[in-house]
């Protein structure tokens, strides 16, 4: 028997075969209620909470077939027993029909298996009750689980937004650094001032006519804003003259420089493809170049591309030759060294660099006192020093601390200061 205490309540015209059933369940324990007839019987289970009502069949005015139609009518969940004589086998078969009863018992009952037949109703109830029970609660945590997943869903979505505002101030301030560290290599000045910038400029506009994708392209931008870190080991008497002025030890050291600048990157685990195009790009299509004498597809697409743009811009601030050139003087020596010095699909691209149609100029940036910034602003150019230093790259968002330091910058050197920003 369930250790659960239950209610039964007994209906039977006949206070003795009350009596006997009340002595019987007494013994194990469950509460036990009495009825003599089938009104009785309703008006208790009105007042009374009940598991399991006994019902005699044949009884006057409400029978048990009709008293259990009505139980279960009203009181579905209570477990319904049907006491029958042999000779009502038609009246149970309607108690059966129409009452949904549980069991049906033959008077003279045998306690044991009447006992037996109470137990069985109640565990099914238990099993019943466990049953609805797990499935609220696994309604109860479905609904949870879809609110959670509709919480979750706002959540990643405003975590994948947050990651994604994260990542793109890391990778400004990557660029940033990297445009910092690059200026910091042209403040020994001479024709290195600009210089990676505008090969930088050069080599993503070619890399855009010849469709790498987007990792190389990235790669390439910054291997050209660093191709020249090597030159931080040189002379200024090597940097001052003209390559083709130098002597044969100055040359030799001066070729070393490609090698220095893709060892300087030897430790920074997200350079090995920036650092490999640092070492390669004075190759030539040829194989005369240095300092692996690489030649054709030997040579990284991204340095071929770099060579080509740097080559160029040495041509114009007069690093290569005694003299600077006129853009199209230096166009013209590209040209003539395509399948020689240069990869010939390369400068075809470079080439063609120059003859697409000039972009709509951009709308002309407001150039204004430090007194006037407001945070939000964003710097149309970079912002430098009298001295060549980058100080703030192009892009940059101004906020109030960041005007603050310009302003207490400009105090300190006791010049006054110009920034371009972008029109709103």
């Amino acid at each position: 028997m369930s250790s659960e205490l239950r209610t039964i309540l007994c209906v039977d015209d006949e206070p003795n075969i009350l009596s006997s059933m009340k002595r019987l369940f007494r013994a194990t324990g469950h509460r036990v209620l009495t009825a003599e007839g089938g009104a009785q019987a309703v008006a208790l289970l009105d007042a009374e909470p009940v598991d399991l009502v006994i019902s005699d069949m044949r009884m006057p005015g409400m029978d048990g077939a009709e008293l259990l139609q009505r139980v279960r009518q009203r009181w579905p969940r209570i477990t319904r027993l049907l006491l029958t004589g042999y000779a009502d086998i038609a009246s149970t078969i309607a108690a059966i029909n129409e009452g949904r009863i549980h069991r049906y018992i033959t008077k003279p009952w045998n306690d044991e298996e009447l006992l037996m037949t109470v137990r069985e109703a109640f565990e099914r109830q238990s099993l019943r009750d466990e049953k609805e029970r797990l499935e609220a609660l696994t309604a109860s945590q479905n609904e949870s689980l879809r609110e959670l997943n509709a919480t979750l869903e706002h959540k990643v979505q405003e975590r994948t937004s947050e990651l994604s505002d994260a990542n793109g101030r890391l990778h400004k301030n990557y660029l940033n650094s990297i445009k910092a560290f690059s200026h910091l290599i042209e403040l020994r000045g001479g024709p290195l001032a600009g210089h990676a910038r505008r090969v930088a400029d050069l080599a993503r506009r070619t890399a855009r006519l010849l469709r790498l994708d987007d990792i190389q392209a990235h790669e390439l931008f910054i291997a050209a804003l660093m191709h020249d870190i090597g030159h931080i080991g040189l002379s200024d008497h090597i940097l001052g003259s003209p390559v083709s002025k130098l002597g044969s030890e100055d040359l030799a050291r001066y070729r070393r420089h490609s090698e220095l600048g893709e060892q300087s990157l030897m430790g920074m685990d997200d350079m090995p493809a920036v650092a490999n195009l640092i070492r390669h790009h004075h190759e030539r299509h040829d194989g005369r170049g240095f300092p692996d004498g690489l030649a054709g597809d030997q040579i990284p697409l991204g340095a071929r591309i770099l060579s080509i743009a740097d080559a160029y811009d040495d041509l114009l601030s007069g690093h290569v030759i005694s003299g600077s050139l006129h853009p199209a003087e230096a166009v013209a020596l590209i040209r003539r060294g395509r399948g020689t010095q240069f990869d010939p699909a390369v400068a075809d691209a470079f080439l063609a660099v120059f003859s697409q149609p000039t972009a709509p100029a951009a709308q002309r940036p407001l150039e204004l006192q430090t007194d006037a910034l407001q945070p939000g602003m964003v710097l149309a150019l970079d912002f430098q020093s009298a001295e060549g230093v980058l100080l703030l790259a192009a892009d940059h968002v101004l906020t109030e601390p960041l005007i603050a330091r310009i302003r207490q910058f400009e105090r300190r050197t006791r010049r006054p200061l110009m920034l371009a920003v972008k029109p709103a």
